[in-house]
């Protein structure tokens, strides 16, 4: 009904434990050959004479590592996790996209309001789910995630590319933003046209979260070209 869903204890402290360990062997190149690392702004071209350990605490995002990562493969087809998304679909769930999000501390960027939609090649009507598992406390300071309960019941909405692909500021109902904090191992699902966002880490504590995506089994493709008739704010020939 509000389009997203709190499971306090998702994980327990092992899984989370061998998740973050998981991650962690990504970033320090553990598998040969895996590049999909994004670092912060900030540090991208001290990045490149860090030591080990002050890498990790400027990295940004890891994706498409399921393939690759035998530990965080598991945990994205944990039975558990799939009899619950598959619930929320209403079908068998399929592997849309994987993610771990961070936010080192202090300079860690917001990710501005916007739907995951916005991103699939997926019909419109299509449900995806998504899921945020915290691998360390997700707090107001440190950056957790916020949503706008029910927005996804207003359909698909204009985005732009302003400090990222976002919902214009103006469009979205901050009076209603519920701040989401989460400890490890807890997990957030919500559908995928949430208005959603987190803001910058100011804090000292970094935060790290992996982010799943789901969709039916049976789920047709579309263009780009079709997603922006229903997303790009400039393609519609709106202004933000």
């Amino acid at each position: 009904e509000q389009g997203y869903l709190v499971v306090e204890r998702a994980l327990d402290e092992e899984a989370v434990s061998e998740a973050g360990e998981a991650l962690y062997d990504l970033i320090d190149g553990a598998i040969p050959g895996f590049r999909s690392v994004t670092v912060e702004a900030s540090a991208r071209e001290a990045y490149k004479s860090m030591d080990p350990a002050s890498r990790r605490a400027v990295v940004r995002k890891v994706f498409n590592f399921v393939d690759v990562e035998p530990r965080l493969e598991k945990l994205m087809y944990r039975d558990d996790l799939l009899r619950v998304v598959g619930l929320l679909l209403g079908e068998e769930p399929m592997h849309l996209q994987d993610m771990a999000l961070l936010k080192p501390a202090r300079i860690g960027r917001e990710k501005p309001w916007h739907q995951d939609m916005a991103y699939f090649n997926v019909p419109t009507d299509t449900v995806v789910v998504g899921v945020w598992i915290a691998l360390d406390p997700a707090t107001v300071q440190n950056g957790c995630m916020h949503v706008i309960p029910g927005s996804h019941r207003r359909g698909p909405h204009p985005h732009f590319k302003v400090r990222d692909w976002q919902i214009c500021d103006t469009g979205v109902q901050k009076e209603r933003d519920v701040a989401v904090p989460l400890a490890p191992g807890g997990c957030l699902l919500w559908h995928g046209l949430l208005h959603h966002g987190s803001p910058q880490n100011d804090s000292r504590r970094m935060r790290r979260a992996l982010q799943l995506h789901y969709q039916p089994a049976g789920a047709a493709k579309t263009s780009t070209e079709e997603r922006m008739q229903h997303f790009g704010g400039e393609v519609r020939g709106a202004e933000c």
